[in-house]
């Protein structure tokens, strides 16, 4: 096939998935956003129709059980479902993560066991990093995972982490050689029956709060041989290799929110009356509105040329690092003028613009904190 064929038919597939998850955020997500704001509940029937349209590992390969479908993609539909929801889009970007590290490391009988039921929504995971001394600074975790005779013997504790009270299994990482450092840690499958694994307390976050959120505690939990994911003492590495995809998910995402508050804001503006017009006619509202859709425009096209440079198998780190850091910062600022645009109103609990503001602050912090996207990027170009 042509070269020239094979870029209209990525090109072709990109657009009907940003149409599909357009058309089933307006439908599903929009509507009912509010109301999983205000409830915080995980909205799995939902998760079960995002799987059987294929939005579930949108680039794990279709022998697999996924779309099997490109990075841009990949960042389309994320932008789609968070114009809806950011925490419905954030499900889908969980998911993605786990899937693909279970997609490129883990064994057939893994796969069947974890990532074909994972990606039809049948099982939840929890992605399991962070605790109270390692949040930027990964290889400071302290859970420890230490062979036994029968296996694995896991044990410490996580904070913060994505749905960690729903999951019915954990991707987690462990120390396993203390002695080498970043060479040290492995990864473990980790399901929620086994004695030992206890779901800590269930946090309530300023946004984004249908995303549930909490500890995980690991007393002495014995795993089989077969529950290590990849190699081990290489699970560092591991989860350092999905984690352009995850910024390129969080782009996309807080890109999303940006484009929301954007729509709500031109509606808004052309409806609202002051001084006998409206107020969209007034040049102070109108260069907030220009400012929203220039750097909505911009993060757009960033996340888009990260994720083509990685589909062409290209490094693509600094960018990736650029695009995340550039869209939440964007959303943070312009879901403030959104709110600022539509006054009193704006400020009101209810209004999706006010939603839109507390949904936007966590994509400056997860995935890495933009203070460190930016070191990211300065010793990309120092390099």
């Amino acid at each position: 096939m042509a070269l020239a064929e094979t870029d209209t038919l990525a090109s072709d597939r990109l657009r009907m998935m940003r149409e599909t998850a357009r058309a089933f955020s307006d439908a599903e997500i929009r509507p009912i956003a509010g109301d999983l704001d205000e409830s915080e509940r995980f909205p799995a029937d939902v998760y079960d129709k995002l799987a059987a349209l294929g939005m579930f590992g949108i680039t794990v390969p279709e022998p697999l059980g996924g779309a099997g479908a490109d990075v841009a993609s990949y960042a389309c539909v994320m932008e789609e479902l968070a114009r809806g929801y950011a925490s419905v889009a954030d499900q889908c970007g969980l998911v993605e993560l786990v899937g693909t590290l279970l997609a490129e490391h883990g064994t057939p009988e893994q796969q069947a066991r974890y990532l074909a039921p994972l990606l039809q929504a049948r099982r939840r995971c929890a992605y399991a990093i962070t605790e109270a001394e390692a949040g930027s600074d990964v290889a400071s975790i302290k859970t420890t995972a230490t062979a036994s005779a029968d296996g694995w013997r896991l044990s410490g504790g996580k904070l913060w982490i994505h749905n960690a009270p729903v999951a019915d299994f954990a991707v987690v990482l462990a120390r396993t050689a203390p002695e080498l450092g970043k060479r040290g840690f492995s990864i473990f499958l980790v399901d929620a029956d086994r004695p030992g694994y206890r779901i800590g307390r269930t946090e309530h976050k300023m946004g984004q709060r249908a995303s549930q959120v909490g500890a995980l505690h690991f007393d002495e939990v014995a795993l089989p041989r077969d529950a290590l994911l990849g190699p081990v003492n290489r699970g560092f590495h591991l989860m350092m290799s999905v984690l352009d995809n995850g910024r390129i998910g969080i782009a996309a995402l807080a890109l999303g929110i940006l484009q929301a508050a954007l729509d709500a804001s031109l509606d808004y503006a052309r409806q609202r009356r002051q001084f006998g017009r409206p107020i969209a006619e007034f040049q102070a509202v109108q260069w907030m509105l220009a400012d929203m859709a220039k750097e909505a425009h911009a993060a757009r096209l960033m996340t888009l040329d990260a994720a083509t440079r990685m589909d062409r198998g290209e490094k693509a780190t600094m960018e990736c690092s650029m695009a995340k850091c550039f869209a939440s910062d964007a959303a943070v600022a312009h879901t403030a003028n959104a709110v600022q645009i539509h006054g009193g109103s704006g400020y009101i609990r209810g209004l999706e613009v006010e939603r839109l503001y507390r949904d936007a602050k966590i994509t400056q912090i997860y995935e890495g904190t933009n203070q460190i996207q930016r070191l990211i990027i300065a010793r990309q170009l120092l390099a």
